[in-house]
């Protein structure tokens, strides 16, 4: 070939598609394809296929393997004139390499892709059979089965097909070869033939008309004896045709095997008989069935043998079908056996487990059935065997919305595509997405995807699985399951002593009361009241398993009445899978989350699926809150409709972070407990501390914009102190801050003074304003000279009082200092200032240190409330939340000018640093860190049950419980609760007097 040529075939190689154009123009170039050469049409054909090369070689082959000239030349001439068979023919040998080799093996195979009538668009069962007759052996029958496949793939490939038809054309297919396969042996054994009846019933996908390329065939086999025969010698032949028939299909020669035929899913799997008669299978499924078996017998369909035996088998075993939802803990064994399935998958392939994975074809299956068997009892319309046209059903009925039944919907199919390409390569069973760049290209390619495959195929194919794992937990996961699970035909309608008897039973204390609230809940025809009639038995369980289910049911109520017209609000319910058992979670922990709600009821969407799966209750970052409350505040037109906008933000937000954390704490079907109690409490204060500083940031722009517009004559700054500075705030915590300002140039000192004080006055006032959301109270009393000095000082006059008058516990408390809103740059370089104070160069004298130690004293003998039992006082108790600070910050004052990590407002970050300094073992630092938390844990707990602040455990009963559940503790082990609490704080009692003390 000429160079010019060459290159200029190269390049055109190279734009069809191909891969490797030497190679490409080396085939091209043979005499096989000689007569052919130079036509466009072959080249145009050849780079439309998912893999050119592929077919480029193997159409090369199937020329080479035609026997003699004439044969040849008739292939050429036909592929060139006759477009159909050119597209099925190439089309097949790009995708699929096994039926190349096929195609090699029988040359003249090809001729099954010429006729192409309308009536051999989607072939049945009965065409199949045809195509199938002429084998006489098992060899015979394998050929001929990949004829047929071949003729399918070719429809596959070429788009004539969509998946949903390919897979039931791959069941028909099966159907038949299992006729043929049980025919041949039938021949074989007449004897024993005669002696039987034997049904094959079809299961899993075969059964559902949804059959991948390559997958086994799962069977149920059913005996019976005929013309009068013995039963055992019967179900002796029966057993000996079935595993003939199995063979034949199973076994491997050099044209391949068909495939598995499993029959494990017979009654006791592999252990049990391989055919049984049909009142044996009955008595078994009445007495011994597991859950999963009611759910693989939802796809049973009779397919070979004994018609009439195998349609007697469907009929008898579909009621049990649909009755297998009313079995006790139905849907939570349903649920588990899909958890097992995804823990057995190895850790190095899950990523690339396209049917079991999550987000898998599975979970598409898994949900669509478990909606069936539940749903199905009541509605016919819903008992298909095919999964996508359950979906449909589902949709149709209104079970899934209509938007997540097109959406999963085109998931199945993407992945069954997938799924389908990938076999077809090497006609072997795998659901394993390929690594290789060259099989994803191919198979990109295969699915319509040109631009750049790989690319193209990973994004849709983790966008799909993306949609299907949301929509699997939202489907899969939703309490409406478990609660019309758990609604049999006869507790429809309890009487009212059997309603209040369960009740009490259940630990409802007021039983009357509660049935009023069920009543008022349920009674009527609306939409509103079926669906809460529906979601009413599991949320009672929900709420019994707190510590007050009255107060959740009476709650549960209030947010219905306010919302129960709402649409969105009963669609969240229904079809959200966490936001039902979040919201009874949330309303039976105690006061403060429900009373938050009820201020504005609408944020129970935050309990909800949202935010791509993680929920509403993700905690928002401080930058994040700042920005709506600025926002809030500069659309509101004056300061009072400014900060009530920010005591909006910050009321919902506080509720986003107690719900976050009672459903934490509790756990729900789809969330584990949080394991970490640490991080939780880290979690909750950081959010609530985030929250204020953002409250406090919006309220100074409103003040500062009425009064001043842009022209404040100061520059402003708040400082946070104590557990503020400390990122350490709880639920019903003031903010300890300290004011700081800094007259602009040329303005007066006294004018600035003036406004500076003004602006603290009004954003005191607007903060505490009594309205439906909770104040901010702004405590300043840790400024200099305390309650009797000024509000709010100069950064000179600041600096001026420290170098001065300063006594060692302002340094203490300067320790926890960090700017939260204002002037960013005033606050800096109030740090910069007290840096001095609170890390002192070489540390503290003897004289400063025993100062401190008798000002904790002090506080220990003076500062506890009369009456309170020190052991349970988790702030000034002993081992409680001071000796853990005063233990630390000692350390911080000490040592802090030398150990950089000690420099930080946060305590355990601090004590951490201290540990890796060497100032604490590490046995201590974990005993003052689990002191630490736990108190820490316990004031918030008080705060979630109360709603108010209190720093020892209630001495009410049920309160007592409430905190103790919300602390891991079940019912009837409040006891071991407190001597827990006694024990943690006594251990850090003795490392505080040894560290702290020096004892």
């Amino acid at each position: 070939m000429k160079p010019g040529r060459r290159s200029s075939t190269f390049t055109r190689l190279l734009r069809h598609g191909f891969t490797d154009p030497s190679a490409a123009e080396r085939l091209l170039d043979s005499a096989e394809l000689a007569p052919v050469r130079d036509d466009p049409v072959l080249l145009e054909a050849l780079g439309a296929t998912a893999d050119p090369d592929l077919a480029l070689h193997g159409l090369v082959r199937l020329l080479e393997a035609q026997p003699g000239h004439t044969a040849h030349r008739e292939l050429l001439d036909t592929l060139i004139s006759a477009k159909p068979l050119r597209d099925r023919l190439l089309g097949v040998l790009g995708a699929s390499a096994a039926l190349a080799d096929h195609l090699a093996r029988h040359p003249r195979d090809w001729e099954a892709l010429v006729t192409y009538e309308p009536e051999d668009l989607h072939p049945g069962v009965a065409e199949f059979e045809r195509g199938l007759a002429e084998a006489t052996d098992p060899v015979g029958l394998r050929v001929a089965y990949r004829r047929c496949l071949l003729s399918i793939a070719a429809r596959d490939v070429c788009g004539t097909t969509d998946v949903a038809q390919t897979a039931a054309e791959l069941a028909d297919l099966a159907t038949a070869t299992l006729r043929a396969a049980l025919a041949l042996a039938s021949a074989e054994a007449a004897e024993d033939a005669a002696l039987c009846r034997l049904a094959v019933i079809a299961m899993g996908k075969c059964g559902g008309h949804e059959l991948n390329y390559v997958s086994d065939v799962d069977v149920i086999f059913v005996g019976e004896a005929a013309g009068g025969a013995d039963e055992g010698k019967a179900l002796g032949a029966a057993t000996r045709l079935a595993s003939h028939m199995m063979r034949i299909c199973s076994e491997t020669t050099v044209e391949g095997s068909i495939w598995p035929v499993d029959a494990n899913l017979r009654p006791e799997g592999r252990n049990g008989p391989l055919v049984r008669t049909l009142n044996s299978h009955l008595a078994y499924y009445q007495r011994w069935a597991k859950t999963w078996e009611f759910q693989a017998l939802l796809k049973a369909r009779p397919v070979a043998g004994d018609m009439e035996l195998g349609e007697e088998y469907v009929a008898a075993v579909e009621p049990l079908v649909w009755k297998a939802a009313e079995r006790e803990n139905f849907v939570a064994d349903v649920q588990k056996m899909r958890r097992r399935v995804v823990e057995n998958i190895p850790a190095a392939e899950i990523e690339r487990e396209l049917k079991l994975g999550p987000g898998g074809l599975r979970d598409v299956e898994f949900a669509v059935q478990l909606l069936q068997l539940v749903h199905g009892r009541t509605d016919p319309s819903l008992r298909s065997r095919t999964t996508l046209d359950a979906l449909q059903a589902l949709a149709a009925g209104g079970y899934i919305g209509r938007a997540d039944a097109v959406q999963l919907d085109e998931a199945y199919r993407f992945l069954r595509s997938m799924e389908h390409r990938i076999q077809l390569h090497r006609l072997r069973r795998t659901h394993l997405v390929p690594k290789g760049e060259d099989d994803l290209r191919r198979l990109g390619r295969s699915l319509g995807l040109r631009t750049d495959p790989v690319t193209e195929l990973v994004r849709e194919w983790k966008r799909h699985t993306g949609a299907v794992r949301r929509l699997h937990e939202k489907l899969f996961y939703r309490p409406l399951l478990d609660a019309v699970a758990q609604l049999g035909p006869t507790e429809a309608r309890l009487s009212p002593k059997a309603a209040r008897e369960r009740l009490v039973a259940l630990g409802y204390a007021d039983p009357a009361a509660a049935l009023r609230h069920l009543e008022a809940l349920a009674s009527g025809v609306t939409r509103k009241a079926a669906i809460q009639r529906t979601l009413l038995p599991v949320l009672l369980g929900w709420f019994a398993d707190s510590a007050d289910p009255d107060a959740g049911l009476l709650n549960f109520r209030r947010v219905s009445d306010a919302l129960g017209k709402t649409p969105w609000y009963l669609r969240l319910l229904r079809d959200e899978g966490a936001a039902a058992q979040n919201l009874a979670r949330v309303l039976s922990a105690g006061r403060l989350a429900p009373d938050l709600l009820m201020r504005a009821p609408e944020a129970v969407a935050l309990l909800g699926d949202g935010d791509g799966g993680k929920g509403g209750l993700e905690p928002r970052g401080r930058a994040q809150l700042e920005q709506e409350i600025l926002a809030a505040v500069g659309r509101a037109g004056s300061a009072d409709q400014a900060v009530t906008a920010a005591r909006g933000v910050r009321r919902r937000e506080l509720f986003r972070t107690a719900a976050a954390a009672i459903v934490d704490t509790y756990g729900t079907e789809t969330k584990p407990v949080e394991a970490d109690p640490g991080a939780l409490v880290d979690r909750v204060g950081g959010a609530v501390s985030d929250i204020t500083a953002a409250t406090l940031a919006g309220t100074l722009r409103a003040v500062v914009r009425e009064g001043w517009g842009d022209s404040l004559p100061t520059r402003f700054a708040i400082i946070g102190v104590g557990r503020f500075g400390g990122h350490e705030l709880g639920y019903g915590s003031d903010a300890d801050v300290l004011f700081v300002h800094e007259p602009r140039e040329g303005v007066d000192e006294r004018e600035a003074a003036e406004a500076a004080n003004k602006v603290v006055a009004e954003m005191r006032r607007l903060l505490q304003i009594p309205s439906t959301d909770p104040p901010l109270l702004i405590d300043a009393g840790l400024r200099p000279e305390g309650k009797s000095g000024p509000l709010v000082r100069t950064l000179k006059s600041y600096e001026a009082y420290y170098r001065r008058w300063s006594l060692i516990w302002e340094s203490q408390a300067l320790l926890r200092a960090e700017p939260v809103a204002g002037d960013e740059d005033l606050g800096r370089r109030f740090i910069d200032l007290v840096d001095p104070l609170r890390y002192p160069a070489e540390g503290l004298g003897e004289d400063a240190v025993r100062e401190i130690r008798r000002l904790k004293a002090r506080m220990e003998s003076e500062r506890l409330p009369r009456g309170a039992d020190p052991r349970l006082h988790a702030k000034l108790g002993p081992g409680g939340l001071s000796d853990v600070e005063w233990t630390v910050q000692l350390l911080q004052l000490q040592h802090g000018w030398a150990e950089p990590g000690l420099r930080t407002t946060r305590t355990r970050e601090a004590l951490a640093a201290a540990h890796e300094a060497g100032l604490l073992s590490g046995e201590d630092a974990e005993i003052l860190d689990e002191a630490w938390v736990l108190a820490t844990r316990v004031r918030n707990a008080v705060m979630l049950v109360r709603g108010r602040a209190g720093d020892t455990f209630p001495s009410h009963g049920r309160e007592l419980a409430a905190v103790g559940r919300y602390l891991g503790y079940g019912e009837g082990h409040v006891g071991d609760m407190l001597d827990d609490y006694r024990r943690t704080t006594r251990r850090a009692r003795a490392v505080m007097e040894k560290e702290f003390y020096g004892a």
